[in-house]
């Protein structure tokens, strides 16, 4: 039975009945948000450790996934992973040791936790050898981002611009800025002249704009950009941008708080 425990955020989720074997606790993690919603690179981490604790005759009592960079060491998911460990003696699994981190600081961090911990891809390793892989890890991590650097550096000496050109001419966004406030004006004038009957029934009721506001609301009547949620000000908009097409309605007074 799975059930979701609020204490564990929105990306874990705990078994609280039916285990009988070693209880191990999985933590996955996937570098960025989209690729955590798709699914890529999450499943096949949760096949390794499924795979894993099928032949370690092992119970998955709770699963913990972490959406960031692999270079950054705050994980609130791994520090409650670490801490339901510590809480239920489980033994913290991963599926492949890059998915921990190229981190040597959090790697020694689940070393100081006395949490004891297995990676799928690779069990027999000891805590001395995940941290020298860590440190290998880490280094080529470095190397990487060096060489992008220099890619970077070597594309802009052959003339490549990176980033906005902010010399580029501006007079086409003129024309289409322009272009949307008049569509904006034109579907705001529609929705007015639409509206103007009821609104226009409702005031020769003697309703107050606060009045017709609370009738609009009430009726469900939908405002230009499709919210529900008229105020005294917006219906005062709503008899402006249709005035040129009713010079001769009634205009509304605020001392006597009447149209007249």
């Amino acid at each position: 039975m799975t059930a979701e425990m609020d204490s564990l955020g929105h990306e874990a989720s705990v078994k609280e009945r039916g285990l009988t074997g070693r209880r191990f606790i999985a933590y996955y993690r996937v570098s960025t948000r989209a690729q955590g919603r798709s699914g890529l690179g999450l499943e096949a981490q949760q096949a390794a450790v499924g795979r894993f604790l099928q032949s370690a005759s092992g119970d998955l009592f709770a699963e913990f996934t972490e959406v960031e960079s692999g270079t950054k060491a705050g994980r609130p998911q791994f520090n409650e992973a670490l801490r339901l460990c510590r809480i239920f003696s489980a033994v913290l699994v991963i599926a492949k040791l890059d998915r921990l981190a190229r981190n040597v600081a959090l790697i020694a961090q689940l070393m100081e936790s006395e949490v004891e911990f297995v990676a799928a891809d690779f069990p027999q390793a000891n805590r001395l050898t995940i941290h020298i892989l860590a440190a290998i890890a880490e280094y080529e991590a470095a190397l990487i981002s060096e060489r992008v650097k220099a890619a970077i550096v070597a594309s802009k000496a052959r003339g490549v611009v990176w980033g906005g050109n902010r010399n580029a001419p501006t007079a086409h966004l003129d024309e289409a800025r322009r272009i949307g406030n008049e569509g904006r004006r034109r579907r705001a004038v529609a929705r007015a002249i639409d509206l103007e009957p009821l609104i226009m029934e409702m005031r020769e009721s003697g309703k107050s704009l606060e009045g017709i506001a609370a009738e609009l609301n009430h009726l469900g009547i939908r405002q230009r950009r499709g919210g529900i949620n008229w105020t005294p000000n917006a219906v005062r908009w709503a008899l402006r941008w249709s005035a040129d097409l009713f010079p001769k309605r009634k205009k509304w007074n605020r001392v006597t708080q009447r149209f007249e």
